[in-house]
């Protein structure tokens, strides 16, 4: 999976990836992984390629063989506060810095750098590139997804284990027929829309 990238694959090196940029409900969630060269993983992939049961088996397999790994997230409030790219960047930092060991260098999926002390890359795709991404996305989104069927729970009028929190039309018209949550984004639309809505009414 390893692609010619610009960097020395002797080093200890995390992968990062996040999970939730853009439901229009709940979290940010991003992870950051330290893969085990000497026990390999078998099946990774980018998270959004691979079936819920395939992730769902590869999690506890990357938690119990990785050299680290840290999930970490950003709240509501603050993607409402400092947008969800900055959340996004924050959630990244938040996962690297709760590793247990210190990577030599940190490959982050994207285009963008959250603000870290140790030497990063940015990699556009990188989670079909790197193995260690690929782990963190896996790790990310079963996380996200683990959030969002407890927010089902808490709220059953909204089928959150199902949309995940995505504009999906259901979730839409649920918004419409139930009202807005503590846990929509409220600078995201259409719920910022239905809000000025509301004020003006």
């Amino acid at each position: 999976m390893e692609a010619l990238l610009d960097y020395d694959p002797t080093q200890i090196i995390a992968g990062v990836d996040e999970a939730g940029r853009g439901p229009l409900a709940g979290p940010v969630v991003a992870a950051a992984v330290i893969l085990n060269p000497a026990q390999p993983i078998s099946g990774l992939a980018d998270s959004k390629k691979l079936s819920e049961a395939k992730r769902d088996a590869l999690s506890p397999l990357i938690k119990q063989y990785a050299l680290s790994w840290c999930i970490a997230s950003a709240s509501v409030e603050e993607i409402d506060s400092i947008n969800i790219l900055q959340a996004t960047l924050l959630a990244m930092q938040r996962a690297v810095n709760g590793l247990s060991s210190t990577p030599e260098l940190v490959l982050i999926d994207g285009n963008r750098l959250p603000n870290l002390t140790i030497p990063a890359l940015a990699i556009v795709k990188g989670d079909s590139k790197v193995a260690a991404i690929s782990s963190a996305s896996i790790l990310a989104k079963v996380e996200r997804d683990r959030l969002m069927v407890d927010y089902h729970h808490q709220y059953p009028d909204f089928a959150f284990h199902i949309h995940k929190g995505y504009g999906t039309r259901q979730h839409l018209q649920e918004i419409h027929q139930f009202g807005i949550l503590l846990i929509h984004r409220q600078t995201f639309n259409p719920v910022k829309q239905l809000l000025a809505s509301q004020l003006k009414s």
